[in-house]
């Protein structure tokens, strides 16, 4: 198959793409505008494959979508592009307005223009998965509640409620033009290449520093942790197997505080790196004003995607995160350049 993978250079959609170019033969075409959260150094180990393309582009700009969609000739696009991190979407929510609802709705048109003018064949195989977040949902209150494929939408900030309304957009094509498409919301995703910003990347760069360990309110935030590789494992099951039309949740089978998430990783740091004046990573914790509209928990009900497509998670989040820090201590350097934006200064120089 031809997958076009949107957002390729993120956290997510780099994991896809490893996962499709290590583990298919498939070919892919990244499409990614290289914002500050796009970083082709997460897909080095893949970058010379003869079944890898990229091109940058901005998913708002039609003529340029146009453009990737005729000469690629995808059989299968997966729509990872997006601005997602929440307290960036609280202190500048236009952006998220533009790339999220804007940019699926041209996505969206494009893909249906090009669709329509597949032979039958192609029309067969084609498919557009939007993947998507658990925070469309809003947050539970129930210690037993968990979101489903039909829990109503309720989203508290602007990312979530960008999010949500791109959901809607995509089901509304399918159901007004026939487009053929899929659905995904996942759980708080974590592990290898993740941007500094995050809880946990942040939490273990800051700890090697010797910094501040900010933890939002007590920390008693409730989030269900899903290892990348695992998720990318789920993409790719759903855009070859899933049924169009339908909505898969993906969950890790971890809730976990967050304050437990930043203890556990604190405990192994412990462990692998010990600090050098003979502390504790735990005296670093300190908490800090909670985020205005703070979901308390999420929760995946992941039974749908294991019943019908057999998907399960592998890694446990005990395996998950001992993998994450141990690649995080290994690859430093990645992470320096992405803290200094080293990474960004040498794509400019390049021309790009």
């Amino acid at each position: 198959m031809k997958i076009l993978v949107t957002g390729g250079a993120g956290f997510i959609g780099s994991a896809v793409i490893r996962h499709i170019i290590h583990n298919t033969d498939d070919e892919v075409l990244n499409v990614d505008k290289l914002t500050y959260a796009g970083n082709l150094e997460s897909l080095k180990d893949i970058e010379q494959s003869a079944r890898y393309k990229f091109q940058q582009i901005d998913i708002c700009n039609k003529e340029a979508l146009e453009q990737a969609f005729d000469s690629f000739q995808p059989n299968l696009v997966m729509h990872l592009a997006a601005e997602s991190h929440v307290d960036r979407s609280i202190d500048g929510p236009a952006e998220f307005i533009n790339t999220n609802i804007v940019g699926t709705y041209h996505l969206l048109e494009v893909a249906r223009q090009y669709w329509q003018s597949l032979d039958d064949i192609g029309k067969q195989q084609f498919k557009f998965h939007h993947i998507s977040t658990d925070e469309v949902y809003g947050d539970l209150e129930g210690t037993n509640d968990l979101f489903t494929e039909i829990t109503p939408y309720a989203p508290s900030s602007p990312y979530s409620a960008s999010k949500a309304s791109s959901d809607h957009l995509v089901r509304a094509w399918h159901r007004t033009y026939s487009l053929p498409i899929l659905v995904t919301n996942c759980s708080n995703n974590y592990g290898p290449y993740h941007f500094p910003e995050k809880l946990i990347p942040l939490v273990i760069l800051n700890a090697l520093d010797g910094k501040a360990l900010p933890i939002y309110g007590k920390g008693d935030q409730i989030r269900d942790w899903l290892f990348v590789e695992d998720h990318a494992r789920a993409l790719y099951t759903v855009v070859t197997e899933g049924v169009i039309g339908e909505t898969y949740n993906i969950g890790g089978h971890n809730e976990k505080q967050n304050i437990e998430v930043v203890k556990t990783i604190c405990q192994i740091l412990d462990e692998l790196k010990p600090q050098a004046n003979g502390q504790q990573y735990e005296s670093l914790i300190t908490f800090v004003k909670d985020r205005p509209g703070h979901d308390l928990r999420y929760a995946i009900d992941a039974s749908k995607i294991a019943d019908e497509l057999k998907w399960m998670p592998i890694e446990t989040f005990d395996s998950g995160i001992r993998k994450t820090v141990e690649w995080y201590l290994n690859n430093i350097e990645w992470c320096r350049r992405v803290q200094d934006g080293s990474y960004q200064r040498e794509r400019l120089g390049a021309g790009e």
